[in-house]
């Protein structure tokens, strides 16, 4: 049984996971669009190389000879793995594109709707939970827990699965929070009276007839009459 070689490779695989699930905590926190287009780069960076490193273990596993359990160890991460590539790539192709649209002004503070799209529960959780479940797939390499039919697995994955409970509903009332800050400014502006500007050829200009007084015009009547 090479445990070694399956302990670097879940370890590895654990290793690039949680920090992509740290990195996407922190991405909506990012402070300038030149930060935040940095971070979503680096996150997409993290995610292609944990796509790696699973492709990684059944190669190295099957070039190795004897029994190894980093496959069935990589099973349980394969999943939230799999909705990361479907779901949260797309959705940091989208963040990094609308944060280099401000390539010209890099110091421009990031915009609050690129960062409720950047904290979406659809981003952070499926990385976390990648994480969390690629840790717990670290005893299942080192042969302490055997899969199937260990009661031990069966903790795990309840632990496991209360902490994507939990995951999931913080991050959805962040992106709840930050999404009413998108909309917030809409709310306090008060329309505003504009005065009416008079143009030169609006402007009134006394014939000639009306520049004498008024007295004038009644002795002018009354001789008429």
């Amino acid at each position: 049984m090479n445990t070694t070689t399956d302990l670097i490779l879940i370890g590895v695989l654990a290793g690039v996971w949680l920090i992509a699930g740290l990195l996407a905590d922190a991405l909506p926190s990012a402070r300038t669009a030149r930060e935040l287009r940095r971070r979503a780069r680096t996150l997409s960076m993290l995610v292609g190389g944990g796509v790696a490193v699973f492709i990684a273990v059944p190669l190295v596993t099957g070039a190795l000879s004897g029994h190894s359990a980093a496959p069935a160890a990589a099973v349980l991460p394969a999943v939230p793995a799999l909705v990361v590539v479907l779901v949260t790539a797309r959705r940091l192709a989208q963040v990094r594109r609308g944060a280099g649209a401000f390539a010209t002004a890099p110091l421009t503070p990031a915009p609050p709707a690129l960062l409720a799209a950047a904290a979406h529960p659809l981003v952070a959780t499926p990385l976390q939970i990648t994480g969390l479940a690629a840790l717990a797939g670290v005893p299942i390499a080192a042969g302490v827990i055997e899969v199937p039919g260990a009661q031990v697995a069966g903790i795990v994955l309840t632990v496991v699965g209360v902490a994507v409970l939990a995951l999931g509903i913080r991050h959805a009332i962040r992106h709840s929070r930050l999404n009413v800050k998108v909309f917030a400014p809409i709310g306090k502006v008060r329309l505003r009276a504009v005065p009416a500007r008079q143009t030169s050829a609006e402007t009134y200009t006394a014939l000639p007839l009306e520049t004498g007084p008024a007295e004038n015009y009644a002795s002018s009547a009354h001789r008429a009459a």
